[in-house]
Protein backbone atom coordinates (compact mmCIF):
# COMPACT_ATOMS: atom_id res chain seq x y z
CA UNK A 1 0.00 0.00 0.00
CA UNK A 2 1.03 3.45 -0.86
CA UNK A 3 1.63 5.48 1.69
CA UNK A 4 0.40 8.84 -0.14
CA UNK A 5 -2.36 9.22 -2.95
CA UNK A 6 -3.00 11.38 -5.77
CA UNK A 7 -6.88 11.54 -6.50
CA UNK A 8 -7.09 12.22 -10.25
CA UNK A 9 -11.14 13.21 -10.94
CA UNK A 10 -12.19 12.08 -14.26
CA UNK A 11 -13.78 14.64 -16.50
CA UNK A 12 -14.88 12.69 -20.26
CA UNK A 13 -11.38 13.52 -21.88
CA UNK A 14 -9.19 12.66 -18.87
CA UNK A 15 -11.84 8.87 -18.75
CA UNK A 16 -11.29 8.53 -22.37
CA UNK A 17 -7.49 8.68 -21.79
CA UNK A 18 -7.65 6.39 -18.77
CA UNK A 19 -9.96 3.76 -20.65
CA UNK A 20 -7.67 3.84 -23.61
CA UNK A 21 -5.13 2.55 -21.43
CA UNK A 22 -7.05 -0.50 -20.75
CA UNK A 23 -7.42 1.11 -16.85
CA UNK A 24 -11.05 0.95 -16.76
CA UNK A 25 -10.62 -1.45 -13.36
CA UNK A 26 -8.72 1.22 -11.34
CA UNK A 27 -11.82 4.06 -11.46
CA UNK A 28 -13.18 4.30 -8.24
CA UNK A 29 -16.19 6.17 -6.76
CA UNK A 30 -14.99 8.99 -4.89
CA UNK A 31 -17.68 11.00 -2.98
CA UNK A 32 -20.04 10.34 -6.51
CA UNK A 33 -17.20 11.46 -8.82
CA UNK A 34 -15.05 8.76 -10.70
CA UNK A 35 -11.65 9.07 -10.43
CA UNK A 36 -8.14 7.12 -10.08
CA UNK A 37 -5.98 6.99 -7.18
CA UNK A 38 -1.92 7.29 -8.00
CA UNK A 39 -0.17 5.88 -5.46
CA UNK A 40 3.14 7.51 -4.24
CA UNK A 41 5.76 7.23 -1.78
CA UNK A 42 6.86 10.01 1.07
CA UNK A 43 9.79 11.05 -1.25
CA UNK A 44 7.98 12.33 -3.78
CA UNK A 45 4.74 13.68 -1.58
CA UNK A 46 7.94 15.59 -0.02
CA UNK A 47 8.97 16.59 -3.62
CA UNK A 48 5.17 17.55 -4.35
CA UNK A 49 4.93 19.62 -1.74
CA UNK A 50 7.84 21.65 -2.05
CA UNK A 51 6.94 21.74 -5.96
CA UNK A 52 3.50 22.75 -5.03
CA UNK A 53 3.04 24.70 -1.37
CA UNK A 54 -0.58 25.12 -1.22
CA UNK A 55 -1.50 21.37 -1.93
CA UNK A 56 -2.89 19.61 1.39
CA UNK A 57 -3.03 16.00 2.34
CA UNK A 58 -6.18 15.03 3.86
CA UNK A 59 -6.96 13.12 6.39
CA UNK A 60 -6.15 9.42 4.25
CA UNK A 61 -3.03 11.11 2.88
CA UNK A 62 -4.91 11.92 -0.34
CA UNK A 63 -4.28 15.43 -2.61
CA UNK A 64 -5.41 16.90 -5.93
CA UNK A 65 -2.76 18.40 -8.12
CA UNK A 66 -3.36 21.78 -9.20
CA UNK A 67 -5.16 21.47 -13.05
CA UNK A 68 -1.90 21.51 -15.03
CA UNK A 69 -0.07 18.82 -13.44
CA UNK A 70 -3.39 16.91 -13.36
CA UNK A 71 -3.21 17.11 -16.55
CA UNK A 72 0.44 16.33 -16.98
CA UNK A 73 0.20 13.11 -14.82
CA UNK A 74 -2.91 11.77 -16.65
CA UNK A 75 -0.91 11.89 -19.82
CA UNK A 76 1.63 10.24 -18.35
CA UNK A 77 -0.64 7.60 -17.35
CA UNK A 78 -1.81 7.48 -20.70
CA UNK A 79 1.11 6.91 -22.22
CA UNK A 80 2.72 4.18 -19.44
CA UNK A 81 -0.54 2.20 -19.32
CA UNK A 82 0.02 2.09 -15.56
CA UNK A 83 -1.14 4.15 -12.72
CA UNK A 84 1.80 3.12 -11.04
CA UNK A 85 3.96 6.33 -12.55
CA UNK A 86 5.40 8.52 -9.79
CA UNK A 87 9.31 7.78 -10.37
CA UNK A 88 9.03 8.87 -13.66
CA UNK A 89 5.92 11.48 -13.31
CA UNK A 90 8.04 13.20 -10.36
CA UNK A 91 10.35 14.69 -12.97
CA UNK A 92 7.91 16.27 -15.22
CA UNK A 93 5.99 17.58 -12.40
CA UNK A 94 8.67 18.50 -9.40
CA UNK A 95 10.81 21.38 -10.76
CA UNK A 96 13.32 21.75 -7.56
CA UNK A 97 14.41 25.65 -9.03
CA UNK A 98 10.88 26.92 -9.72
CA UNK A 99 11.02 30.63 -8.76
CA UNK A 100 14.44 30.80 -8.05
CA UNK A 101 16.83 33.33 -9.38
CA UNK A 102 19.25 32.23 -11.98
CA UNK A 103 22.95 33.06 -10.05
CA UNK A 104 25.81 33.68 -12.15
CA UNK A 105 29.00 32.78 -10.73
CA UNK A 106 31.12 35.60 -9.85
CA UNK A 107 34.68 35.82 -10.24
Amino acid sequence: MADYLINVFLDDAKMKIIEGAGLAGQVKDLGGKKAVQVPLGEKEQKKLAKGFPSMAFDASNACVLPPEAETKLVDIIGQMKTIDVMKVAIMKLYNPLAGKQIRSAQH
